[in-house]
């Protein structure tokens, strides 16, 4: 089979212009062409009058080795790869021990399914609630302005990513095609096949729900085990006489103890408790830069002729990817765009204030909003490991004050923020954040180096996006949950530096951002939990055929 890449077709082109672009490519007739199957479809509007598609496709032909001949030279034109997953391992007859995973994110989603198919059984404990009653409760806050500090958007099945987008595409090195797993279980579980082969696939949160359901059905029907209001408060570690330490299980908030010796920590960026946890049982972890900023809404048709000259059905809703420099060193960029989108209130904690975006799988909502987020170091907020945290809630807590009451968000007219004068009410751009905004001066609710450089950043935008900086496009904060404040670091035999039997996971603990980044990083662990455990047995791993 040949991979063909960067053929290039224009929008709305004929049927049969594909197999003819392919046999052009290879100098070969269409009857010559046995089967042709599209990897990937995107698009090049950098000239709006010429939208074109650009395809990557896999064919199979009746010569291959002569049309790859023929194609010498052209970097475009090589035998396509192996991108069937393959196991690593296989859990023995009669294995008791059973794996932890802490965290039904993508990443622990990822790692308990990749447990369950090599027959592993693990054990999946989440502080949250299912899926369903986790999209009650995060409803409460934004209908009844009620927080569930242990059901929210950032707590319970599927993780931070079920209210978000859904964008299930990543700028990670991926030799091994973990990524290509990750969208075909999605599939499986019920997500649209495009997915496979859009450039940027997304899928919206109401089919993330559905999924996610699908997948634990999926693992406990591999054995796997869900518990679910099950908050890990401690774990148990023991020290030998060499000092090496090495885990031997887990406390539950209810008093319960899990005994274990594989632990996948895959909690998320904000679980907040359970990283003062860890340090204070001689975990190793750091600090690590992270952002912070406001979300920005202008409206989807403005970003729909800025990027395409108009509306195009068949490209849906135009999106966006910004960075400035800015003079004061400071380096700004949009984050976690969401076309056609909502921002949604994303608080964990009681008297403080998180916004974050989200779209469904049709992206036809009025506005686009991303966030536009000034990055940081620990340099900024000097301190221990964890002092990142302590810097976000401070923020977090300015912008609950500033909103006024019932988790209100702070928000600001674009040309009152670069006029430097506070909102007094708002224009064309209407806020989509539920329970609602305050208009108000934000310059309160970030620091002054990130007030200067946003200010700058959205001039500079307004450039490249006409209308970007427009008087009446909205800014509400605070985004500060862009990725987690620290790193639990690891080796490479993806466990704990200091204590062997922990592997820490996905973004929380610092190694993803996003749901496929953590998916793959949960794959990558739970072969390392597969490998350690067969090792422990003396067992070596057994190589599979592919199952994917």
């Amino acid at each position: 089979m040949l991979r063909l890449t960067e053929i290039k077709l224009p929008l709305g082109h004929a049927p049969d212009a594909l197999p003819a672009a392919i046999a052009k490519r290879l100098r070969v007739s269409p009857a010559d062409i046995l089967s042709q199957t599209v990897i990937r479809c995107g698009h090049d509007a950098r000239k709006k009058s010429a939208i074109a598609l650009i395809y990557t496709v896999d064919v199979v032909l009746k010569d291959e080795a002569s049309a790859l001949t023929r194609a010498d030279g052209d970097r475009n034109v090589r035998l396509a790869p192996d991108t069937e997953y393959k196991f690593v391992a296989q859990a023995p007859q009669g294995l008791t021990e059973r794996p932890l995973v802490i965290g039904a994110g993508p990443c622990g989603l990822f790692a308990a399914l990749i447990l369950a198919q090599m027959g592993f059984r693990p054990i999946i404990l989440d502080r949250g609630k299912v899926v369903r009653q986790r999209t009650q409760d995060t409803w409460g806050l934004w209908r009844r302005s009620v927080l569930n500090p242990e059901s929210n958007v950032q707590f319970g099945e599927g993780g931070a990513g079920t209210f978000s987008d859904g964008k299930l595409y990543s700028q990670i090195k991926d030799p091994r095609f973990l990524g290509r797993k990750v969208l075909t279980e999605f599939v499986k579980a019920g997500a649209p096949e495009e997915i496979l082969t859009a450039a940027k696939p997304h899928i919206g949160t109401f089919r993330l729900v559905k999924m996610v359901e699908s997948l634990r059905e999926t693992i406990e029907s591999l054995g796997g085990e869900y518990r679910f209001q099950s908050r890990v408060d401690d774990i148990d570690v023991a020290v030998d006489d060499d000092g090496t330490r090495h885990v031997r299980g887990v406390r539950l908030a209810s008093g319960e103890t899990i005994a274990a010796k594989h632990v996948v920590l895959a909690v998320g960026h904000s679980a907040r408790d359970t990283f003062q946890m860890l340090l204070e049982r001689g975990v190793a972890i750091e600090a690590k830069p992270f952002s912070i900023g406001f979300r920005i809404e202008h409206p989807q048709s403005l970003i729909d002729r800025a990027r395409f000259g108009a509306s195009k059905k068949e490209l849906g809703a135009a999106d966006y990817k910004l960075v400035h420099h800015a003079a004061n060193g400071r380096d700004v960029y949009s984050f976690c765009m969401c076309p056609g989108g909502t921002v949604v209130a994303a608080a964990s904690e009681p008297g403080r204030v998180v916004t974050n975006g989200m779209s469904q799988y049709s992206r036809n909502e009025r506005n686009a909003n991303a966030g536009i987020v000034v990055g940081i170091t620990p340099s900024d907020y000097p301190g221990g490991p964890l002092a990142g945290i302590d810097f976000q809630r401070h923020w977090e807590e300015r912008a609950f004050a500033a909103g006024g009451e019932n988790y209100k968000a702070p928000a600001q007219r674009v040309g009152d923020f670069l006029a430097g004068r506070a909102s007094t009410e708002l224009g064309e751009v209407i806020p989509s954040y539920r329970p609602g905004v305050t208009p108000t001066d934000l310059s309160s609710c970030l620091p002054d180096y990130a007030i200067a450089a946003i200010r700058e950043a959205l001039t500079a935008f307004g450039k490249q996006i006409k209308g970007f900086d427009m008087d009446d496009a909205v800014l509400t904060g605070v985004e500060t949950r862009t990725s987690s404040p620290i790193r639990i670091q690891r080796g490479d035999d993806f466990q704990s530096l200091n204590t062997r039997g922990l592997f820490p996971a996905g973004e929380g603990a610092g190694f993803a951002g996003g749901i496929l980044s953590a998916g793959v990083d949960g794959i990558k662990v739970a072969e390392a939990v597969a490998r350690d455990m067969l090792v422990m047995l003396d067992k070596p791993a057994i190589k599979l055929e592919a199952r994917a």
